[in-house]
């Protein structure tokens, strides 16, 4: 246990100077609110009114997002793979080019689907 009594320290210190914070900023803080200040902020956009279902998203927001999910989940494969490359020899290195492969499929959907494309 006294090797992780640093690390239970120095996590109550930034919980607790977190939750000062957010309390301190509550109770000194100005609280001088307008209509601009209570809208959605939409990047100097106004925002537009949205069925009572909800909108229906382009097919680019899940390409962007789809993207995003397959390279970050190729790094966090990548990365233990090549601390341990020596350690695992051909059949590593066999694995790794099948995942590789199969990321990459997934990346040529996302190209062929138009995602990359920036209009």
């Amino acid at each position: 246990m006294n090797a992780y009594a640093p690390i239970l320290v120095l996590g109550a210190l930034a919980a607790g100077f977190a939750i000062f914070s957010v309390v301190m900023a509550t109770l000194i803080g100005p609280k001088r609110y307008n209509r601009a200040k209570l809208e959605a902020y939409e990047c100097g956009i106004e925002p537009t009114p949205t069925p009572a279902g909800g909108g229906r998203f382009p097919i680019k927001y899940y390409l962007t997002a789809m993207l995003f999910i397959i390279f970050d989940i190729e790094i966090v494969f990548l990365y233990p793979w090549a601390v341990t490359f020596d350690a695992l020899g051909v059949f590593g290195l066999v694995e790794m080019l099948l995942f590789v492969l199969t990321v990459f499929v997934a990346y040529a959907y996302v190209w062929r689907r138009g995602g990359l494309e920036w209009d």
